[in-house]
C-alpha cells in the first residue's frame, strides 16, 4: 500500500518532543491538521512528495507550540491600542507620554494607557488627577496600573462616569482619598467599573481590528494556544460571538480556552460550556479572585502588612459564599481557577477545594490556583494532595520593583514568595503563562527567561529572587507546553510532539538548549504552524530539502 505524503515536513538536529529534558535530532512529518509522523530523518524521508513542503532547520529548535494558560484576551487586543507607560520614571513623564499619544487618537475616543507604576518613579508617590488635568483637561484619560488591579484617571472620566466626592466605596477596593478626604483619581478593584464602563464601549467593528491584531502577535511569539481568564473588564469588553464568528470562518489562529466567572449562575456556564467545544474554541472552567494585589494593599494575608500593621487584606468574596459557589460547581464537574496572591487567599483557595473533595468525592477536577505569589510553607504540599494545578507568570516576579515589593511584606514573608521549584517538587503540576497585558511583554521568552534565571526587577542577573528556586530550561518549556495543555484537560491532543497529535509547532531561531542564558531574551520565533498550517513565517524562512 502506497505511504501518504506529508503537507509539511520539518527537520532539525534539535527537536524538543517534551518527552525528555533534551532536544534530539530527526524530523516530523505533517498531514492536515495532525502530526502523522516524528522519527529520524531516514524515517520521515519516505513521507515526502513532489507537493510536500519541506522545512529543515539545521540546528535551530522545534518545539511544541507555546501555550500560554494565563492571559486576558480582549484586554490584550485593548492594550495593542493604548500608550505603555512602564519606562516612565514620574507621575509627570506619564502626563508627558498621554499627552503626545492623544494625538493620534480621535477626539471622541477615551485615551487609555498601561502599565504605569509608581515603585518605579523617583518620588515613589502615587500619582493626583490634577497632574492629568493640567495636560489634557477636556478628554477622559484611563490608565491601567501595571498589576491591573487599579487605575488612575483624569477629572473628565470622573465627570463622564458620574464620579462625585460623596460616592461610597464598593465592596472590595475603595475610591482613594487624600489627607483631607478628596478623591484622588486612583480607584482600586471594583471602585473602577464605573469609570471602565463608559470607557470601553467599543464598536464591533473596532474590537475585531484590535483582537485580529493581537492574533498576529500570538502568532509572531509561536503562542499557538492561549486560555482566556475572567477579569472585570470582561464586564465591558468580552466578546464570545466575536470568537465564535472567527472560529466559524477559519480565523482563530490561536486555540483559545475561556474561562467566564464563577458568579454561582451554574445554568448559564452550563449553556457556555455547551456552546463552545470546537477544537480552537473551548469553555474550560470557571474564574474568581479571591484577593487583589501586593502593592494596591488589597492581597489576602494570615498576617499584617509590613507597611500598614493595622490589615491583612480581605477576601475578595464572603469565603461562606466563595466556599458553597466552589462546591456547587464542582458538583456539576465544573473546573475552577482562583486568582490568589496572599498566603491567606491561597490558603482559603486550597480549603474550597478541600472542602468540594469532601463534599462530592474526589474526581479528575484539575482545580487552579493562578500567580501563588506568597505562600505559607505549610501550604506547599496541599497542591498535590488535592490535585490542584499551580499556575505562575515568573516575570510577575520581574515587573514590580523589588525594593517596594518586599517593604509591604516584609522579610519573612519574603522567604515565601514565587516558590515555583518547590511547588514543582512537591508533585504539583506546573503551568506557565503571561498574565498580558498585567506583565511586562506577551513574548514567552520573557517568561523562561525569569523562570530560569529567577532576576528580579533590577534586570540585572546577580539580583535574583531566591536562586534555589530556579527552573531548568526543560522544566519551564514542559510547563509552557504539556503543562498547560494538561490544565486544559488537552494533553491526549496537545502539549507534545506525538504522532497523532494536532500539529501545533514553533521554531525558534536557535537552539535554547545551546546558548547562554542571556541570549534567551534575544530569541526570536522562525516559523510558528497552528491546526497544520503556517500562520507565521519570518523573513529568514525558506524552503529547502532536508538532505
Amino acid at each position: 500500500m502506497a505511504i501518504k505524503k506529508a503537507d509539511i515536513v520539518l527537520s532539525s538536529d534539535a527537536i524538543f518532543t517534551g518527552l525528555t529534558h533534551e532536544p534530539t535530532s530527526g524530523a516530523i512529518a505533517i498531514l492536515g491538521n495532525k502530526i502523522m509522523s516524528v522519527g529520524s530523518k531516514a524515517e520521515i524521508e519516505p513521507f515526502i512528495g513532489n507537493e510536500t513542503k519541506v522545512f529543515n532547520y539545521g540546528n535551530q529548535l522545534i518545539m511544541p507550540g507555546f501555550h500560554d494558560f494565563h492571559l486576558h484576551i480582549m484586554f490584550s487586543a485593548l492594550s495593542l491600542n493604548s500608550v505603555n507607560l512602564f519606562e516612565a520614571r514620574s507621575a509627570q513623564e506619564v502626563a508627558a507620554k498621554v499627552l503626545e499619544f492623544s494625538k493620534d487618537c480621535s477626539e471622541e475616543e477615551w485615551i487609555i494607557g498601561m502599565q504605569w507604576d509608581a515603585g518605579y518613579w523617583h518620588d515613589k508617590q502615587e500619582p493626583h488627577y490634577k497632574i492629568l488635568d493640567a495636560v489634557i483637561p477636556d478628554r477622559p484619560v484611563v490608565l491601567f496600573h501595571a498589576e491591573g488591579h487599579y487605575t488612575w484617571v483624569n477629572s473628565k472620566a470622573m465627570d463622564l462616569a458620574g464620579v462625585t466626592e460623596d460616592i461610597r466605596d464598593p465592596d472590595f477596593g475603595r475610591y482613594e482619598r487624600d489627607k483631607d478626604g478628596l478623591l484622588t483619581g486612583i480607584f482600586y478593584e471594583e471602585a473602577q467599573q464605573i469609570v471602565l464602563k463608559e470607557a470601553l464601549r467599543l464598536t464591533q467593528n473596532k474590537k475585531e481590528t484590535i483582537l485580529k491584531k493581537f492574533l498576529q502577535l500570538l502568532s509572531q511569539y509561536g503562542i499557538t494556544s492561549v486560555n482566556d481568564l475572567y477579569a472585570p473588564i470582561d464586564d465591558f469588553l468580552q466578546d464570545y460571538d466575536l470568537f465564535e464568528k472567527l472560529d466559524k470562518q477559519g480565523e482563530l489562529t490561536t486555540r483559545f480556552h475561556i474561562t467566564p466567572e464563577l458568579d454561582g449562575n451554574l445554568d448559564k456556564a452550563q449553556i457556555l460550556r455547551n456552546e463552545y467545544e470546537s477544537k480552537k474554541l473551548q469553555f474550560s472552567g470557571l474564574k474568581q479572585f479571591v484577593d487583589g494585589t501586593v502593592t494596591g494593599h488589597t492581597a489576602y494575608f494570615l498576617k499584617p502588612y509590613s507597611d500598614q500593621l493595622d490589615i491583612c487584606g480581605h477576601p475578595a468574596l464572603d469565603p461562606d459564599v466563595l466556599i458553597n459557589r466552589v462546591v456547587k460547581a464542582d458538583e456539576h464537574g465544573f473546573r475552577i481557577r482562583f486568582h490568589a496572591i496572599g498566603d491567606a487567599a491561597i490558603r482559603l483557595a486550597l480549603d474550597a477545594f478541600e472542602e468540594a473533595v469532601r463534599k462530592n468525592g474526589k474526581r479528575d477536577s484539575r482545580h487552579t490556583i493562578e500567580h501563588i505569589e506568597v505562600i505559607d510553607q505549610d501550604d506547599i504540599e496541599r497542591f498535590s494532595k488535592l490535585g490542584v494545578i499551580v499556575s505562575m507568570q515568573p516575570d510577575h516576579m520581574a515587573a514590580s520593583s523589588r525594593e517596594v515589593y518586599s517593604s509591604i511584606i516584609g522579610p519573612e514573608r519574603e522567604k515565601n514568595v514565587f516558590l515555583t521549584k518547590s511547588l514543582l517538587n512537591s508533585g504539583a503540576s506546573l503551568a506557565l503563562g503571561t498574565d498580558f497585558p498585567v506583565s511586562i511583554s506577551l513574548n514567552p521568552m520573557r517568561q523562561i527567561y525569569t523562570a530560569i534565571t529567577r532576576v528580579d526587577s533590577s534586570g540585572d542577573p546577580k539580583n535574583t529572587w531566591h536562586p534555589e528556586q530556579k527552573l531548568t530550561l526543560a522544566e519551564a518549556l514542559q510547563a509552557y507546553t504539556y503543562g498547560s495543555a494538561y490544565g486544559c484537560f488537552r494533553e491526549h491532543e496537545l502539549g507534545t510532539i506525538e504522532e497523532g497529535k494536532l500539529a501545533d509547532l514553533v521554531v525558534l531561531d536557535r537552539n535554547l538548549f545551546d546558548i547562554p542564558e542571556n541570549e534567551v531574551l534575544k530569541t526570536k520565533v522562525e516559523l510558528t504552524i497552528n491546526d497544520g498550517k503556517v500562520v507565521y513565517k519570518s523573513e529568514e524562512t525558506s524552503l529547502s530539502s532536508i538532505f
